[in-house]
């Protein structure tokens, strides 16, 4: 069982409101873009797992069928918001799906986690967020004017969405249980980095590194040093460190309690097929997510400013071990990590992708190669999840989200969704009652607008409404759907994604 991080395994989310206020936006300061370090990343392996593609199942439109270190480089400025016009309405029978998963979770979670040994998806998946993303194959709505899709897919499982309408453009075996490598821990991150100010210090332990799986990948934490809250960040981050990972989950009271704060979690999130058993994403039976799920949790933590942060950071400073020099002296250096999201930090065969900002890659031999990424391009904002590539090339899961991302900025505001990222469950029960904006807070212990320790992430809209109206509010009395506020509301929220991303273009 290998489970190395190089476009290896990985995860990240953080736990916070759902909300800016555009203060919150014009606060953000810019900073000189940070270009790829001479920094290397370890070699990578290819996953060899058998895959199916799946059947394609396509419709017409219309059809009624079912941190950087002391690096300031990532700070964020402004995303200029898009006119806020009336986009296409959202059809009853998506709001009745998406009421259906919000009223009856339980019938839509597939009954029992485990990893899939098949190289087909199971007939039966869960339909949070729409009956067509419960369907095996590929969900698209194909008229005219839409691009096809890319061909030669080989992933398992993918999805592309639009990371603030919620929006579902494709989607293929969307909700398939696999294995999520590091992607998850994207979820550890949502969970935890609410929980100490980025300053906190913590000298290593024996203990905290204990019960780390063999070959995982390590950024270089060392016992008896001291580290801060920002430095493992970055290892977790950049380098997929689960040694990182175990210390930041010692201070949080342990692995058992960090993995049952990560389930907690991923249900508020609705992201119903995610069972978290290690919260570094090491195989582990009954460990599974999917890209439905994956594509919902980065939503989530790319609400917060320390995530986007942290997840688009190319190269920063990790701290060494402390050694005597020649005067006998105790000093203590540095080492330069870069980060191992190609799309983000390049690589011989794959460029860095134009507008790419983040997220988490991961691999295990189990998983495969797992990726969720991030990017923006024309003042549209797209979340692209891919699980499994069976295709036995370098950089596949990178260059397959690559076509998926071209063919999302080309199909937005052309192509009906076939489903949508639904809402956190505290968000979904308060429909879309306003409440308290978020804050950038650097400093505090709930970074930016997070929840306090061990308090349920509330999603909630930001006064004024505008482009920060919420999404899809439901209700169900008597057994009838409920229209609320004369029908659906759209999700149109903005994040200051980092300057330097949308000035890279491919070379």
């Amino acid at each position: 069982m290998t489970q190395l991080h190089t476009p290896k395994a990985s995860r990240n989310q953080e736990t916070g409101r759902l909300s800016f206020t555009r203060k919150d936006l014009s606060s953000q300061r810019r900073a000189p873009s940070v270009g790829r370090g001479p920094g290397g990343c370890p070699p990578e392996e290819h996953g060899t797992s058998p895959v199916s593609p799946g059947g394609v199942r396509i419709f017409a439109r219309g059809g009624n069928l079912p941190g950087t270190s002391p690096l300031v480089a990532c700070t964020f400025p402004v995303v200029p918001a898009p006119e806020n016009t009336v986009r296409r309405s959202l059809l009853v029978a998506s709001a009745v799906l998406l009421s259906t998963a919000l009223t009856a979770p339980a019938a839509l979670a597939a009954p029992k986690p485990s990893t899939s040994p098949s190289a087909t998806p199971p007939a039966t998946m869960s339909t949070v967020g729409g009956a067509r993303l419960g369907q095996p194959g590929t969900q698209v709505n194909l008229a005219s004017g839409v691009p096809v899709l890319p061909k030669e897919l080989s992933a398992r499982s993918w999805i592309v969405a639009d990371a603030e309408s919620g929006e579902v453009l494709a989607a293929h075996n969307a909700h398939w249980r696999l294995a999520p490598a590091s992607t998850l821990k994207m979820l550890f991150a949502d969970t935890l980095l609410p929980k100490w100010p980025r300053t906190t210090e913590h000298r290593v332990e024996p203990s905290d590194l204990a019960g780390i799986g063999v070959d995982s990948s390590m950024v270089g934490v060392k016992e008896n040093e001291t580290y801060t809250v920002h430095d493992l960040w970055l290892g977790v981050f950049l380098r997929s460190g689960n040694d990182a990972v175990r210390v930041l989950s010692a201070m949080n009271g342990g692995i058992d309690a960090t993995v049952e704060e990560m389930n907690a979690h991923a249900e508020e999130l609705q992201a119903l097929d995610t069972h978290v058993v290690s919260p570094d994403g090491y195989d582990a039976p009954t460990q599974v997510s999917s890209a439905y799920d994956l594509t919902l949790i980065a939503r989530s933590g790319l609400q917060k400013k320390d995530f986007r942060e942290y997840s688009s950071t190319v190269t920063a400073k990790f701290p060494g071990e402390t050694k005597k020099n020649k005067k006998g002296e105790k000093v203590r250096g540095s080492f330069e990590i870069q980060n191992t999201n190609r799309l983000l930090a390049g690589d011989y065969d794959v460029p860095v992708y134009q507008g790419i900002a983040g997220v988490k890659n991961g691999y295990t031999t189990n998983a495969g190669y797992t990726f969720t990424g991030v990017a923006e391009r024309g003042g549209k904002v797209l979340l692209v999840t891919v699980m499994n590539p069976s295709k036995n090339e370098h950089n596949a899961v990178y260059k397959e989200t690559a076509k998926l991302f071209d063919w999302g900025f080309e199909a937005a505001g052309k192509v009906e969704p076939v489903g949508e990222l639904v809402r956190p469950r505290s968000a979904a029960q308060a429909g879309a009652r306003p409440g308290p904006s978020a804050s950038p807070g650097e400093a505090g212990g709930t970074g930016d607008g997070g929840v306090a320790a061990g308090s349920k992430p509330v999603a909630s809209a930001a006064p004024g409404g505008g482009t920060d109206g919420f999404g899809v509010a439901l209700g169900v009395a008597g057994g009838a759907l409920v229209l609320l506020a004369g029908g659906a509301f759209l999700v149109n929220r903005r994040w200051p994604l980092p300057d330097l991303v949308r000035r890279r273009s491919r070379p």
